[in-house]
């Protein structure tokens, strides 16, 4: 891999480009240090640009750089045996008491090194990136113990500096009970709270704070001691909310101004109506649907109607979630959830960037954001839903550098 350094600058006139919002009209991007100096007709051009340096764009698809908002990236290990348990007929609890499920991946990051921890994750990483990713959320969540979870925030911030990608880290020490930890429930999330939350967020380690909230997990009670803990710090949140059942989270979640609530499957009216005044983002998450073999829908009518913005995510993850594929995420929210290809597209691009506070940078093709966007051989937009199984990426900029 190349250092990002050293991959050519965007800067100049980018031209054949289609644009989203008139994929009928040749268009053109203009880089200037790094940044989006222009956008539009390429019959309206400026003369002050024509004479840039040019980069051809063959009639390509122009998009936003895509935007990952939820995965747990980094992890040691991989749990494909509890898949196929499950597919023989295994329950939970035969899973669980086979030594898998979520402290199996506890189990295998504590025992890998940070090297080996970036290495694995680096694998993963550079299969989204080569779709088009150029932003992407990394929790914690798989250390439950401040040397750990330490750990995994560490390789998130390399991860962001080696591949030159914008990563924003989130403290999900909520995840799950640690096995030491059984049966005091209250006494690890004080451990979360007093602990682990001050000292990561000390070492400039935390940009936003999750709980797993449910039954299976943590309850309001404890979901909310760790909102107040990461508001004393001025910490944004976010919530695994109503994945399972109506715990309540999202209203919760929401009185906190969360950025995003993620999965919410169950998720009531009330839930709705308290997301969209507090501008929080509903994640939908199908590839956990999917691998769960789910039947309950996401209420995406009733978010439709309103006016919650939707995110789309990978959720990647050992155990529910082992997809390395935006792009399969987006075809899984159309065909599963019934979004439309306008909303699976802005679900990935401004949606998501809004899900991880990034809006200003991220999610757009806007005159002074960095340049990061990707060029598609494709000669419609709905392609990007429709396909499945291959990546038709002509070119990536990312923070302001050709990496295609």
């Amino acid at each position: 891999m190349k250092p990002f350094d050293s991959l050519p600058p965007a800067d100049g006139l980018w031209t054949g480009l289609r644009l989203l919002s008139d994929p009928q009209t040749d268009a053109a991007i203009v880089v200037a240090q790094g940044a989006i100096a222009w956008v539009g007709p390429h019959a309206a051009l400026p003369a002050e640009f024509d004479a840039l340096p040019r980069h051809d764009g063959g009639g390509a698809l122009a998009t936003p750089g895509l935007v990952d908002c939820h995965t747990h990236l980094v992890y040691g290990g991989q749990r494909a045996n509890e898949f196929a348990m499950r597919l023989a007929g295994a329950s939970y609890e035969e899973v669980a008491k086979a030594g898998g499920g979520i402290v199996s991946s506890v189990r295998a990051t504590r025992e890998a090194s940070e090297d080996d921890l970036f290495a694995s994750a680096s694998v993963r990483l550079q299969s989204l990136l080569a779709e088009g990713v150029c932003a992407i959320e990394i929790k914690s969540g798989y250390g439950l113990s401040l040397e750990h979870e330490r750990k995994q925030l560490r390789v998130a911030r390399r991860l962001g500096e080696a591949h030159g990608v914008t990563v924003r880290t989130t403290f999900l020490g909520a995840h799950a009970l640690p096995p030491e930890y059984a049966g005091r429930s209250g006494d690890y999330i004080d451990l979360v709270c007093r602990e682990m939350l001050p000292a990561l967020a000390a070492e400039g380690l935390v940009d936003a704070v999750d709980v797993f909230c449910e039954r299976i997990a943590f309850s309001l009670d404890e979901t909310e001691q760790v909102f107040r803990a990461a508001q004393a710090l001025g910490l944004p949140v976010k919530l695994h909310a109503e994945q399972l059942s109506d715990m309540g989270g999202a209203a919760l979640a929401a009185r906190y101004g969360a950025l995003s609530c993620d999965h919410v499957e169950h998720l009531s009216q009330a839930g709705i109506d308290a997301m969209r005044a507090a501008g929080t983002v509903a994640v939908l998450l199908p590839g956990a649907y999917y691998t769960l073999r789910d039947t309950h829908l996401p209420p995406i009518a009733a978010l439709r109607a309103a006016g919650v913005p939707m995110a789309v995510s990978t959720d990647h993850n050992p155990g529910t979630s082992p997809a390395l594929s935006l792009l399969l995420m987006v075809n899984m929210a159309c065909t599963l959830f019934r979004l439309t290809v306008p909303e699976a597209i802005d679900a990935v691009t401004v949606h998501a960037a809004r899900a991880l506070d990034l809006q200003a940078t991220h999610g757009a093709l806007a005159v002074g954001m960095p340049a990061n966007f990707v060029l598609w051989n494709l000669r419609e937009p709905a392609e990007l839903a429709y396909w499945f199984g291959q990546r038709p990426v002509r070119a990536v900029v990312r923070q302001g550098r050709v990496v295609t």
